[in-house]
């Protein structure tokens, strides 16, 4: 269980929070966009339901964008676009 962020491509961000409970996923998802540009997107991968309304809140508030939300057995998939 290691938090791994990394580059995917032009633009494109990567963050696998997969078994971190509240507030790891909204750390580490604050973190990672703060070292995007604007205009950059990240693909967000966790799996504590939870952590879901508490990102959803700091997206909004922060101005950035939630594009896509994809849930699967139990995992969540998101993309969000840096403002």
């Amino acid at each position: 269980m290691a938090m791994k962020f990394e580059k995917t491509g032009d633009g494109t961000y990567s963050l696998d929070v997969k078994g971190y409970v509240c507030p790891h996923p909204q750390l580490y998802t604050k973190s990672a966009l703060s070292k995007m540009k604007p205009g950059n997107t990240l693909r967000l991968v966790f799996d504590n339901a939870s952590s879901g309304e508490s990102i959803a809140a700091m997206v909004d508030k922060e101005g950035d964008e939630l594009l896509e939300q994809l849930t699967s057995g139990g995992s969540y998939e998101w993309t969000i676009r840096k403002s």
